[in-house]
């Protein structure tokens, strides 16, 4: 799921700003933007936000903006100085003539002034004070988007459960007609087509009763959806349970998805008139509607 959050945290060496983005993935992607002077801090970045979330594109950016110069933030390098010290004494060694560098000189060498480092310890802290606030923050964001998500969903259930009410009452009618259909059919093969008919009849006995098996094969896989709208009806209740009790459900859902698809698709082929085609169409509609967001859930 999305979610934003950002802390910041003020320092003796400047201003710590931690800020969390995530953008929807079926699976887990920590990216990460520091500092230099902070990369140490990466790991305990990483562990922390691995077990606050299992999916989802997530950056993390941590950065220290440093204070403006002054002399209390900025310090000598004393290193430098000796060895600007050992090459003047060495130069003016072969030269005697060559001038000694001027305080000024010195002061404005790269690297000779340079500022005063916050120590790892303290960095430490304040970074995961830092990360403490931002991540409950980040939270709490995710949290009101699975919320709204959670809505939507559920209301794709209910849509699911009144096109299945529809169509149950349905079966009976669909089954009886078919019926009608398949006598008449049965009639035909047994050369009955027309009452009073003069006509000898087309096909032996052992042949008329070939067909009746067949016709009578075509209506059991034609024609019996009631198992297939009875595990659908299990499957939304299961999904509903899921739903209403929240937690780390997004692998679950997506399960359920693909029962649901199979389900539906399985009343399609079997459908034998308009109504149950049609309601078949809308279940894998709301289905794959689901499905998207099913998969950026946790």
């Amino acid at each position: 799921m999305t979610g934003y959050a950002t802390a910041t945290r003020e320092t003796a060496a400047g201003t710590l700003t931690l800020e969390i983005r995530s953008v929807n993935s079926r699976f887990l992607d920590l990216q990460f933007r520091l500092n230099d002077d902070l990369r140490a801090i990466e790991p305990t970045l990483r562990e922390a936000l691995m077990k606050q979330a299992t999916r989802g594109k997530i950056e993390c950016r941590l950065s220290l903006g440093r204070k403006a110069e002054t002399s209390a933030n900025r310090v000598l390098n004393s290193e430098m100085l000796k060895e600007l010290v050992r090459f003047q004494d060495e130069i003016r060694g072969r030269f005697i003539d060559a001038t000694p560098m001027s305080v000024n000189e010195l002061l404005r060498w790269p690297g000779v002034i340079e500022d005063a480092e916050i120590s790892q310890e303290t960095l430490q802290v304040e970074v995961q004070a830092a990360m403490g606030e931002a991540i409950d923050a980040f939270i709490a964001s995710r949290t009101r988007e699975g919320a709204a998500l959670t809505a939507m969903l559920l209301d794709r259930v209910s849509a699911m459960e009144a096109i299945v009410t529809r169509i149950e009452p349905l079966i009976p009618q669909i089954v009886t007609q078919f019926q009608q259909k398949s006598l008449a059919r049965m009639q035909e093969a047994l050369g009955l087509a027309a009452a009073g008919s003069s006509a000898a009849p087309s096909l032996t006995r052992d042949e008329a009763m070939e067909r009746i098996r067949q016709e009578v094969t075509l209506y059991g896989i034609r024609i019996d959806v009631s198992e297939e709208l009875s595990r659908m009806k299990a499957h939304l209740a299961e999904t509903r349970t899921i739903l209403e009790k929240g937690g780390q459900s997004g692998k679950r859902l997506d399960f359920m998805m693909q029962e649901l698809n199979r389900e539906a698709n399985t009343l399609g082929s079997k459908s034998t008139v308009k109504e149950v085609s049609d309601a078949s169409m809308e279940l894998k509609l709301l289905i794959e509607q689901m499905r998207e967001q099913v998969q950026n859930l946790e």
